[in-house]
């Protein structure tokens, strides 16, 4: 007998948000108006390139407007479909909401291969697709506002933005048309390391309370965790670095698309990084042993697996075999709906990937506040609490009678620039929305996973700023 086929991710998505509201009382229109994208924009140019004319096909979709401007990444990658796009711009409104993010879901995507291109050629690709966008006001400060995501980075969002200036030369905030841009054009200290380091703040509040720990049978912290990364791109390699060199955790497997390096005593995650950018793959790495059916590693024994690449990677076939007791989705939609039924039988955790990868839309929006305030975080104040911090120093010295360490009088004057008051921002955030969705998953019998409580928080959320709407 043939296996029914597992649900696309757009459907996964529509599934759990369907589990999602028949826990809540909304209206059914209510409930439809929260679930359907508001619109979805494809558009087809073409690009002078190489002696010919290259079609490019490229989406914009548009969730939710029940905050603006709406936010969402724009990703580069083969796999980007119209289904794709917008389950990934619902997931963003479910997203925002449950970190209080002041915007609505968006994603965009352009269907390429970067690789297949040089650098001037993929500049001329991704203004060309930026025209498109911009002219519809679906690249806009206070409309749409995008960021990076797979395949893009701070080089495509610093084209796109300059392309917007462009075409809007009065436009006073238009550094604010897009995040993710490089520090020397409107960015933020701290977003390139945001998303990885959220997987970090999300995994340490988990940690936090006794009562989650035990539910994924797990026990004392993060030191000592064996821990498996799938992908290690800009996501995976930060999350991967600070839980190592931080917290003391151990990386004992890396899976990469080319094949997979395991470890039992942990990685070097910093070498291994240096080795893909030199090599292009992680074989011939001398510090484990490579394993060229990568995938089959996703069911190695250990702690925590981080899949931090594409959506579905964990799916029905698989889903018995892995033996983590906690998985946190860096990336988003790695796990199927299939998947996340038969996981949750099994009792193991998962830590969603709307919460544990937010931290790359919180610092977009810092940056999008930096960008509209026309002033960098810290600027005013740091230098006033380095001196009151200072005159503290000086009074505790002279009541003692002795100085204080030289270590301590280091930290505790210096004032807080802009990094520390983005990665403050993050931890708070992280936190925050951690124990939204902890006290509503202990606090209902009808809620037996963080993503359902997940869904709850922000489902509700967004509920009451249509009902604010009076629509």
């Amino acid at each position: 007998m043939t296996a029914a086929p597992e649900p696309s991710f757009r459907d996964s998505v529509d599934i759990m948000f369907g589990k999602a509201v028949a826990l809540l009382d909304l209206s059914p229109g209510l409930e439809e108006k929260i679930r359907v994208c508001n619109s979805t924009y494809k558009v087809r140019f073409g690009v002078r390139l190489r002696g010919d004319i290259h079609t490019f096909t490229g989406y914009r979709s548009v969730h939710s407007e029940h905050k603006e401007p709406v936010k969402g990444g724009i990703r580069f990658a083969t796999s980007v479909n119209q289904d794709e796009v917008e389950a990934l711009a619902a997931l963003m409104s479910y997203k925002c909401a449950l970190v209080e993010a002041p915007f609505g879901g968006s994603k965009g995507g352009l269907h390429i291969n970067p690789r297949d291109w040089e650098p001037e050629e993929m500049e001329r690709i991704t203004r060309r697709f930026a025209y498109e966008l911009i002219k519809r006001d679906l690249i806009h400060p206070s409309q749409n506002v995008p960021a990076p995501d797979m395949g893009s980075g701070e080089r495509e969002m610093a084209w796109i933005a300059d392309q917007y200036r462009r075409m809007n030369t009065t436009d006073i905030n238009a550094d604010a048309c897009v995040t993710g841009k490089p520090l020397n054009a409107g960015g933020i200290a701290g977003r390139v390391e945001a998303t990885g380091r959220g997987v970090q703040y999300a995994l340490r509040e988990f940690f936090r309370h006794p009562e989650d720990i035990a539910a994924a049978s797990l026990d004392g912290t993060l030191k000592g965790k064996r821990i498996i990364v799938q992908g290690l791109g800009n996501v995976g390699y930060h999350a991967a670095k600070f839980l190592q060199e931080e917290d003391n955790a151990k990386i004992t497997a890396v899976i990469e698309y080319n094949g997979s390096i395991e470890n039992d005593d942990g990685l070097d995650i910093e070498a291994l990084k240096q080795h893909i950018l030199q090599t292009g793959g992680v074989k011939g790495f001398a510090g484990g042993t490579f394993v060229e059916d990568g995938a089959a590693l996703l069911e190695k024994d250990c702690d925590i697996l981080i899949p931090a690449a594409m959506e579905g990677v964990i799916s029905v076939a698989n889903a018995d075999r892995v033996k983590a007791n906690l998985i946190i989705e860096a990336a988003n939609g790695p796990i199927t709906a299939g998947a996340d039924e038969l996981l949750e039988k099994r009792g193991v955790v998962i830590i969603p990937d709307m919460y544990a990868n937010a931290g790359g839309v919180t610092v977009s929006y810092f940056e999008w506040v930096k960008n509209l305030s026309h002033i960098r975080f810290g600027r005013m104040q740091r230098r006033q609490e380095e001196a009151s911090h200072a005159l503290l120093i000086e009074e505790l010295e002279r009541l003692v009678g002795k100085p204080v360490s030289e270590e301590f009088r280091n930290k505790f004057v210096q004032g807080a620039g802009e990094l520390e008051l983005v990665r403050s921002g993050l931890d708070d955030t992280m936190r925050t929305a951690y124990q939204s969705m902890r006290n509503v998953w202990h606090a209902r019998d009808d809620v037996h996973s963080l993503r359902m409580a997940a869904f709850l928080v922000s489902i509700q959320r967004i509920a009451a700023s249509y009902e604010a709407k009076q629509l």
